[in-house]
């Protein structure tokens, strides 16, 4: 079994990674641990061009920060999986894509990942990942909400 876990570092990707532990799963299981960094546009500093190489900057510490997330969550992971069945993924691009496209091409079983559970103007301003998740992914997905509501804060 291939499984897609998608974390942001939130604590609704740590609630899918506790849930991932806590599970019985089959010894040949697969997992990908992927994280998304959303693009950085050059086009959009304009004509403050002089912030480009700031931003440039500030953009391989965020993919540096993830690639820490990343291989911090596989050492959690490891004890159950083994390091030989564990997979570290960082991309950057449209998140919502980048994790459909992933469980296309790995193949995955199952994504797993959690969701903020954003209602109201966020959800439609900012969108639902874990939803366009849902809608269109190559297999199945599980979202794990936070049983907590506290974290919304």
């Amino acid at each position: 079994m291939n499984i897609l876990l998608a974390i942001d570092g939130s604590a609704y990707s740590h609630a899918a990674v506790d849930e991932l532990l806590s599970r019985p799963w089959p010894a040949d299981t697969h997992v990908m641990v992927l994280s998304v960094v959303e693009a950085f546009h050059p086009e959009y500093a304009g004509w403050q061009a002089d912030y480009v190489p700031a931003a440039m900057e500030a953009q391989k510490e965020v993919f540096d920060v993830a690639r820490k997330l990343v291989n911090e969550t596989l050492e959690l992971l490891a004890p159950k999986f083994g390091g030989e069945q564990l997979i570290a993924e960082v991309k950057e691009g449209n998140i919502k894509h980048e994790i459909i496209e992933t469980a296309r091409n790995w193949p995955a079983d199952l994504v797993i990942m959690g969701s903020h559970g954003r209602k109201g103007i966020t959800k439609f301003l900012l969108g639902s990942v874990s939803e366009g998740v849902l809608a269109d992914a190559p297999c199945s997905v599980e979202i794990i909400k936070l049983k907590d509501h506290s974290a919304h804060a």
